[in-house]
């Protein structure tokens, strides 16, 4: 689910950050209708401040890099927006190392 449910516009060098009181708002009461999730993806740096809080590192790259301790119930990702590609080619680990434990941990949950 998204951390904004609107789009809150374009600005200089792409969108607005989501509007906070879209997650306070409804979140709760989205998460509420899926009892059974057993695993939330953190898709960007919004995500995975409002979720890990105090637990989140210093930057995305870190939070990502230590996904590990926020298993098993989130795990953290960079948004995958064509404006990443940069981030992906100097992360080249995320690919190697996260996305084929992404691929486990979700076939483990389907099974």
């Amino acid at each position: 689910m998204p951390m904004g449910m609107c789009f809150p516009g374009t600005g200089k060098s792409g969108d607005l950050p989501p509007r906070k009181e879209c997650a306070i708002a409804w979140h709760e009461k989205v998460w509420s209708q899926m009892p059974t999730i057993q695993l939330a993806l953190l898709i960007g740096k919004y995500a995975q401040e409002y979720y890990l809080k105090e637990k989140v590192k210093e930057n995305l790259t870190e939070t990502v890099r230590n996904y590990k301790s926020y298993l098993p119930n989130y795990l953290p990702l960079p948004h995958p927006s064509p404006r990443n590609n940069i981030w992906k080619k100097k992360n080249e680990w995320f690919g190697l190392d996260i996305l084929p434990d992404l691929k486990k941990i979700v076939e483990q949950i389907i099974k």
